[in-house]
């Protein structure tokens, strides 16, 4: 299992984060209950199967119109 951190651009409404956090849920590598948005940092935080690609959830996030400024794995 592995940990990734997003940094995007400023969050501006609450709806972003739930469109951003229905977004990393949908995919199934993705462990659900460690999603977590948080809204005043601009990050999103979550873990992952091992022979995941982040890059899969940083295009769908992007596809939102949200910049993913930087991306740490762990």
């Amino acid at each position: 299992m592995k940990k990734a951190e997003f940094k995007l651009e400023e969050l501006s409404c609450p709806s972003c984060l739930m469109k951003i956090d229905k977004a990393v849920k949908s995919h199934k590598e993705v462990v659900k209950s460690s999603v977590n948005v948080m809204f005043n940092s601009s990050k999103v935080t979550f873990d992952f199967n091992d022979d995941f690609d982040v890059n899969i959830v940083k295009e769908s996030i992007e596809k939102l119109g949200f910049d993913v400024l930087k991306v740490n794995v762990e």
